[in-house]
């Protein structure tokens, strides 16, 4: 695929709700199994991560987890649940990472001894790992000029100045400002309509 087309294929995919991303992955489609993956690579990068993982365990860990989501996928019963059982699966992925790479204590010489669960995720990682989720997928929805305002404001450290910002996006320094606003009007609507405060609310 031409790497424009790419781009505007991953920006409709923000269109796209995981019960159509799954139908079609199920279905054979190529472009829907790598919308998937680029709707939800940074959460599953995310989980080794707050793990404190290594870079190159971090990106086994999230083959690992892509392997077992394509292996898995028909068994989902419910689309919506996925976010949260990509956190769960990646979580398992970082304990069996950790546990083989520190070999605490050796098997061979305690062969009788029971293998160890999988300790559960915390629920404030697993809060936090959804929450930058669904803000990343408001983001995606935003058009890519009022999107790229938001990061460059809000996400870069530290922030740009204004007058780096309008140069890079071609608008005068008067109107970011007011452009910010516009923006973060949508960016919070889009928040809302995904149910952002709804799941702070649940903590």
């Amino acid at each position: 695929m031409h790497p424009a087309v790419d781009r505007v294929s991953k920006d409709r995919s923000a269109d796209w709700s995981d019960a159509r991303l799954v139908k079609e992955c199920l279905s054979g489609s190529e472009e829907a199994w790598s919308l998937l993956i680029e709707k939800y690579k940074a959460l599953i990068y995310s989980i080794p991560i707050k793990h404190g993982l290594p870079p190159h365990e971090a990106a086994e860990v999230f083959q690992e987890t892509c392997v077992e989501l394509l292996l898995r996928l028909a068994d989902l019963r419910e689309p919506r649940a996925l976010p949260k059982w990509l956190i769960q699966v990646a979580n398992h992925r970082c304990f069996h990472w950790r546990r083989r790479n520190q070999r605490i204590v050796s098997r061979d010489s305690e062969p009788n001894l029971p293998e160890p669960e999988t300790p559960a995720l915390a629920e404030g990682l697993m809060q936090q790992a959804h929450e930058e989720q669904i803000l990343r997928e408001a983001l995606a929805t935003l058009a890519p000029k009022c999107r790229r305002l938001v990061e460059l404001l809000f996400f870069e450290a530290p922030p740009r100045p204004y007058r780096d910002v309008a140069n890079e996006l071609g608008l005068a320094v008067g109107s970011i400002g007011f452009t910010r606003q516009k923006c973060i009007e949508r960016l919070r609507r889009r928040l809302d309509e995904l149910g952002f405060d709804e799941t702070c609310d649940s903590e």
